[in-house]
């Protein structure tokens, strides 16, 4: 037994078996949201990918108290506790060093897209996962209480606060701050720190694996931080909803957001556009009646790097708002981006959609840029999102989606689905893929609210007549009028099954046209 101190009348200090406890808690819920940002740069974060993380962690955790329970009365000891603590901080050291290189070979294996998450997330976590479930039922063993119902009671009570503490802390404060690195090497010395408390005078073996395993973690932590920090990284963090890297590679920087490219900049000639899909935004230019003069207000759903915004600001007489979730982006893009608020150009952070509802204003032109491959924000995209695009719009507004999917076969699901769903909203939708290819690629959708549908021949006339001050030609080029929606679902505010529809492009690498004629292969999560 491990008794509890006490200090006069004072409320009892917790013995050093409930620090234990409360470790275990700490650890096993902060590894659990550790291990889905994890995920997220080769899988994405789809519900496929959280529900995974979550039963694999419930699934290893209940197989660990079932194993220690059958033990727990003949083995547990303050050593075997301490034993099962530094060993999970060892596995958690082999994850640091390791979870990288496993990453690329479980993306690249072509199981199931829905099911792909699952070898991962078993292999990485769920070893120390079930040696933290041997924690509690010991510890019901070990801990000082009246009964064994109020030892259990004490004993999961603390577990579970300590799950609490690791939730909020691994959200709000160790990922902001340390990114996933640098999180899994606090929980490795939390559960270290915990076995050393455990262990003196009664588990002298498990003592002694303590500066081992420490010395692993310092080993493992230089080296992965050495691999992942090359020369041309110029910035890198976890913000509060994803990855974000910044990297220069010749006198092209880019921002990556989960491991894909969201938005490129020359650094030489800032208003290029690195990728040849940038241009398509253009397009709404041919399609108002009166050119560039028709569109004076425009509405950007997502910012990334600015690139379309700032340009439009400096060749256009119009005003921009941008809206960005995430603020880091948004002060990121400002250091090393170039961008620079003004009357012209306000940037907002908030939802999309909320933001939407709540604004006052009207625009020429709403541009949709929050979509990536395998994470899409579904009520961006339903029947009733669009219902209130469309209300936002003045009377010859414009309407562009910026989606990653394909132009046909089982990638093509939700392509279908989105024109369909906007089709059902606005009196003509055009479609403009950005690859002479079928392969996973950014596709552009124009919606307006004109009932008479441009053709590619008008669109050619205008291109040559019109000072939009970037040849639109290719774009044009591949104008398709309609698409066959075929079985592809429409999509609502109560049935948008996003994550299905985009569940066969995990895993699957989609073209971009560069504008110096070249083609680059993107990993899955980029938009």
């Amino acid at each position: 037994m491990s008794p509890a101190s006490t200090v006069g009348n004072r409320t009892p200090l917790p013995s050093r078996v409930e620090v234990a406890v409360f470790a275990a808690g700490v650890a096993s819920m902060g590894l659990e949201i550790l291990a889905g940002r994890l995920l997220a740069p080769d899988f994405g974060s789809s519900i496929f990918v959280w529900g995974s993380v979550i039963g694999v962690f419930l699934a290893a955790l209940t197989a660990g108290y079932w194993l220690a329970g059958r033990r727990a009365s003949s083995h547990a000891s303050l050593g075997a506790l301490a034993l099962a603590l530094v060993t999970a901080a060892g596995y958690v050291a082999v994850v640091v060093v390791a979870a990288e290189p496993l990453l690329d070979v479980f993306a690249g294996l072509g199981l199931p897209a829905r099911f792909a998450p699952l070898l991962p997330v078993t292999v990485l976590f769920g070893p120390p996962t079930v040696l933290l479930g041997f924690v509690s039922p010991y510890a019901a063993e070990l801990v000082e209480a009246t009964g064994r119902g109020d030892a259990s009671g004490q004993v999961y009570a603390l577990g579970t606060a300590g799950s609490i503490v690791g939730a909020f802390g691994t959200t709000f404060l160790l990922l902001p701050e340390l990114g996933v690195l640098g999180s899994e090497l606090v929980f490795g010395v939390v559960l270290i720190g915990a076995a050393a408390l455990v262990a003196p005078g009664s588990a002298v073996a498990a003592w002694a694996g303590v500066p081992a395993v420490s010395l692993a973690f310092l080993v493992a932590f230089g080296a992965a931080a050495g691999v992942s920090a090359g020369p041309e990284v110029v910035h890198t963090e976890q913000t509060a909803y994803q990855e974000l890297r910044i990297v220069d590679d010749g006198d092209v920087r880019t921002m990556y957001l989960d491991g894909g490219p969201q938005s490129a900049m020359d650094l030489g000639d800032p208003d290029r556009y690195v990728f040849e899909y940038s241009a398509y935004v253009h397009l709404p230019f041919l399609f108002a009646d009166g050119g560039t003069a028709d569109i004076d207000r425009v509405l950007f759903v997502g910012g990334g790097g600015f690139s379309s915004p700032k340009r439009f600001v400096s060749e256009y007489d119009v005003t921009v708002d941008v809206v960005e979730l995430d603020p880091r982006v948004v002060d990121n893009a400002k250091r090393y981006f170039g961008v620079e608020e003004s009357p012209d150009l306000r940037i907002h952070t908030a939802d999309g959609r909320v933001f939407l509802q709540e604004t006052e204003h009207t625009y020429d032109l709403i541009v949709l840029d929050a979509y990536r491959s395998t994470r899409v924000p579904y009520h961006l995209t339903t029947v009733e999102f669009m219902e209130l695009a469309r209300s936002k719009l003045d009377e010859d507004g414009v309407l562009f989606a910026n989606l990653i999917s394909s132009t046909e076969g089982a990638d093509s699901v939700f392509y279908r689905a989105e024109y369909r769903t906007m089709d059902r909203v606005f009196p003509t939708v055009y479609s403009f893929p950005t690859a002479r290819t079928d392969a996973l690629q950014n596709i552009e959708l124009v919606a307006t609210t004109a009932e008479d549908r441009v053709s590619r021949a008008t669109l050619r006339t205008r291109n040559a007549q019109r000072d939009i001050g970037i040849d639109l030609s290719g774009p044009i080029a591949r104008y398709t009028a309609e698409v066959a929606v075929g079985d592809a679902p429409l999509l609502r505010d109560g049935a948008a099954p996003v994550d299905r529809l985009l569940a066969n492009q995990v895993a699957t690498e989609y073209v971009i046209e560069r504008t110096a004629n070249t083609t680059a292969t993107a990993a899955p999560t980029a938009g």
